[in-house]
């Protein structure tokens, strides 16, 4: 079996020895990674705050941790059901302790914790998905007046999403960023390897987004506030 041809081309190419405008691309510079530490300035936090406000959620700006710690006591009665995110914000804050250690509420992170997974996994799935309050940070908020949250397990979002009949956010003011996608960046970049370094240190096994939650709007006025701290605090 043979070679046949159904078309040839004859192309002529000339060698132009005349320099060319311009310059080759540079492969030394380091693009500076986005500072995803660095608090939000007092113009960013009343912008972040206004963009919430106009989409559904109440939002407040507060000095620091110590502040929000007041304001949650203030905003959740006594007595009443309170799930708490897993989250460096609460924890460090004091507001997990507050909530789950006090007695002064219903908390149901430690009732979860008391049953075991293999017989009570359906229960522990009615008690997290729908509490009367829920007391939990993001991963980042934009300037455009969303929240991020994320998630290895996804067991705490539909009680952030909706499920839970009111909501309070408390947001370092490291977490601002200027849109979705620099929140998702945020995400993997930033919160991430954090929570795998802590995860490692408390379970033994690794941190990981399975699950991403955005809360564009909230189209019930009055369920949630969102705490703006002036401050850094948490991942």
């Amino acid at each position: 079996m043979g070679w046949r041809f159904a078309e040839r081309v004859y192309e002529i190419r000339y060698l132009g020895t005349s320099p060319l405008a311009g310059t080759a691309p540079r492969t030394d510079v380091t693009v500076p990674a986005t500072p995803f530490s660095v608090p939000a300035t007092a113009e960013q936090l009343e912008r972040v705050a206004t963009a919430l406000r106009a989409n559904g959620f109440a939002a407040e700006v507060l000095d620091d941790a110590a502040a929000a710690r007041t304001r949650v006591k203030e905003l959740v009665p006594e007595g009443t059901g309170v799930l708490t995110g897993a989250g460096e914000t609460l924890r460090s804050s004091g507001i997990d302790e507050d909530i789950n250690a006090s007695g002064r509420y219903d908390a149901v992170r430690p009732r979860v914790l008391a049953i075991g997974r293999a017989t009570g996994a359906d229960e522990i799935r009615r008690l997290v998905g729908v509490p009367d309050f829920v007391v939990h940070s993001v991963a980042a908020v934009t300037e455009t007046g969303s929240l991020v949250l994320a998630s290895g397990s996804g067991s705490q979002l539909p009680a952030t999403a909706g499920g839970a009949a009111r909501a309070v956010w408390v947001v370092g003011a490291q977490k601002v960023v200027p849109d979705l996608r620099a929140a998702l960046r945020r995400v993997e970049e930033h919160a991430l390897p954090l929570e795998n370094t802590r995860a490692q240190a408390a379970y033994g096994m690794p941190g990981a987004v399975n699950r991403l939650l955005v809360l564009h709007a909230e189209p019930h006025p009055g369920r949630d506030t969102v705490l703006l701290l002036r401050e850094a605090v948490g991942y």
